[in-house]
């Protein structure tokens, strides 16, 4: 609790009990809040994949003519709205209206708010957790992790790691099934998620239509933020695109740290940010960024993108290129001609990480 002076109060800890009883209210509004957004979400994308459905039936040759209709609808709601309508969400939405179809819904109310609520009552999971449901191809199973997840009170996080540890199946297989069920009720740490993480979900950040240019750590956002400053400062050939730039493969989320275009290698130049030390699976994330990039953010006439990655572990700085696969080795000697030093890279991380710890042991509790 705050060290302020009590005023009024006849102790710290009448002032302790307050307090918290506010926090707990707040906690528990916030909680609620992501509940409400997710319910409402999860309502309106039943309803766009039920109309999805009904529009498309209308077609003479449904495959073809549906997804001519998806990609048509995919521009124009992204026109409107904005980020969250890709025609694979779309794709998503008409499979969720499939798989949980409108039998299974009572739709009474005539009102459109009041129709919603009543098809959000049929979804009490979030939308995170009915996409990861959807890649459960048996319906046995998706039906299981479904109410396991209800009864529990299973997070996104816990219900992604049931599905991973095939649950279902080693629950078919056990010969204690009721040890087997009480041992999945029980929440691993990090399993659980706060209302910020919640709110910050990307499925909710893209139906509210909010930014995510957001950090899991101080340090980390502090030293994303120097950076880019600092590779502005080198020169005019770094022109900033982004940060936290998102991507989605499959039911999971990505973040690229920084995003910046090379004027004079006429490249996107990916960077990634690890604040512990270098690792393989670093380096295959990065392909896995670049593999993207090509595909998605490329623009006709540039090069192949090339990905930075910047480890910032006491005892570990160094700044490694990513440029096996590139179409000729010219052209990677050039990007290591061009692109900043790797010692220079380093030492300013090492400077800015030193720097802000510093800052903080100085600063008072």
């Amino acid at each position: 609790m705050s060290d302020l002076p009590l005023t009024g109060l006849s102790s710290g800890r009448d002032y302790d009990g307050f307090c918290g009883d506010i926090v707990t209210l707040l906690d528990t509004a916030r909680r609620a809040a992501a509940r409400s957004v997710n319910a409402v979400m999860t309502a309106t994308y039943w309803d766009i994949g039920r109309r999805i459905v009904e529009f498309e039936q209308g077609g003479q040759d449904r495959a073809p003519y549906g997804e001519g209709v998806l990609k048509r609808l995919s521009a124009d709601l992204s026109t409107r709205f904005g980020r969250g309508f890709g025609v694979v969400n779309l794709q998503q939405m008409r499979l969720f209206y499939q798989t949980w179809p409108s039998a299974q819904i009572q739709q009474t109310a005539s009102d459109k708010s009041q129709a919603l609520a009543t098809i959000a009552q049929t979804f009490p999971l979030s939308w995170s957790a009915y996409v990861r449901l959807l890649s459960v191809k048996s319906e046995a199973a998706r039906h299981f992790y479904e109410t396991e997840a209800l009864r529990c009170g299973w997070s996104v996080r816990q219900l992604d790691r049931q599905i991973n540890s095939q649950f279902y199946e080693r629950l078919a297989l056990s010969n204690n099934k009721a040890a087997l069920l009480r041992q999945g009720e029980t929440a691993e740490p990090g399993d659980m998620l706060t209302p910020e993480q919640a709110i910050r979900d990307p499925f909710v950040l893209e139906f509210l239509d909010l930014k995510d240019e957001y950090s899991e750590s101080d340090l980390e956002e502090a030293l994303i933020h120097r950076l880019a400053d600092f590779l502005l400062e080198l020169g005019d050939d770094f022109a900033f695109v982004g940060r936290q730039r998102r991507l989605r493969l499959d039911d999971r989320w990505f973040r690229v740290d920084l995003l910046f275009f090379h004027r004079r290698l006429r490249c996107l130049l990916v960077i990634d940010l690890k604040v512990g030390r270098f690792s393989h699976a670093d380096a295959g994330q990065m392909h896995m960024y670049l593999n993207y990039a090509r595909q998605h953010w490329m623009k006709p006439g540039e090069n192949p993108p090339v990905g930075l990655i910047l480890c910032s572990a006491k005892g570990a700085d160094e700044a490694r290129y990513a440029l096996e696969g590139l179409p000729n080795q010219v052209l990677a000697a050039e990007y290591q001609t061009v692109l900043p030093d790797e010692k220079l890279l380093a030492g300013e991380l090492a400077r800015t990480r030193q720097a802000l710890e510093t800052a903080s042991e100085a600063s008072p509790p």
